[in-house]
């Protein structure tokens, strides 16, 4: 990379925000980066590269891509190597069966066996941490889905340790939004995704970005994505005992 953009700039002030005020990378990390192959994971690498070069800790970087036995665009995992090689970094491809003896899946137990794959990927090439490159709107709405549609309050964690800590999960992108992350991977011909999932137009997740959308458009100046972000910091227990 010759030199970041303006955009590229602004999305490593929000990392750089993120890995200080949660602890996202400490020195002699080895963190595996989830890749699917679309912008928000390209972004994520290619910026956590970057930060490589100049950061004061020391940390070793691997990308690895869970290729899934249907059809989402598993064929395209040759422009994926393509471009991590472009970028100069080490990475695993792994495959996993997701389909059942009826030919069926479902959208939990694939990311279910996904995750596990990424898992079991990173405790065997010694990674302390797994990167995913969840931005700020997907922590913002996937809050909303569960509250409009599961009755409870929980979202995605920056930063949540497993396995009594021997794998800690992190969302270094988590201050970052989705708009930002799309200009950024224009500017440097990243794809908009590598893969096409069947259960990638969730309809819950749809309509909530045109809840946000719509609040946005009707109260001009209001950063509602950011309003809603810190209000997982700011609950007020003592209004909400309901016991």
């Amino acid at each position: 990379m010759k030199g970041l953009t303006r955009t590229g700039k602004k999305i490593n002030s929000g990392i750089g925000k993120a890995i200080g005020e949660y602890k996202l990378i400490e020195d002699g990390d080895k963190i595996l980066v989830a890749v699917s192959g679309g912008k928000d994971s390209l972004t994520l690498l290619t910026l956590l590269k970057e930060i490589q070069r100049w950061a004061p800790v020391k940390y070793e970087l691997v990308a690895a891509h869970v290729k899934a036995d249907f059809a989402c665009g598993s064929a395209h995992t040759g422009a994926l190597a393509d471009i991590l090689e472009r970028m100069g970094v080490e990475y695993t491809f792994r495959d996993v069966k997701v389909i059942d003896e009826k030919g069926e899946t479902t959208c939990f137990w694939c990311s279910w066996t996904r995750r596990k794959a990424l898992f079991e990927i990173a405790d065997e090439l010694g990674c302390n941490k797994v990167a995913l490159g969840h931005h700020k709107d997907d922590i913002v709405e996937t809050m909303l889905m569960n509250l409009f549609y599961n009755g409870e309050i929980s979202a995605m964690n920056p930063r949540q340790e497993l396995f009594r800590g021997r794998i800690v999960i992190i969302r270094p992108l988590c201050y970052v939004e989705e708009g930002l992350v799309r200009k950024f991977a224009e500017e440097n011909g990243f794809p908009d995704k590598l893969r096409g999932c069947p259960f990638g137009e969730d309809s819950k997740r749809n309509h909530v970005k045109d809840i946000i959308r719509q609040t946005e458009r009707k109260t001009p100046g209001l950063n509602v994505k950011t309003n809603i972000f810190q209000s997982l910091k700011r609950i007020k227990t003592d209004y909400i005992d309901l016991k």
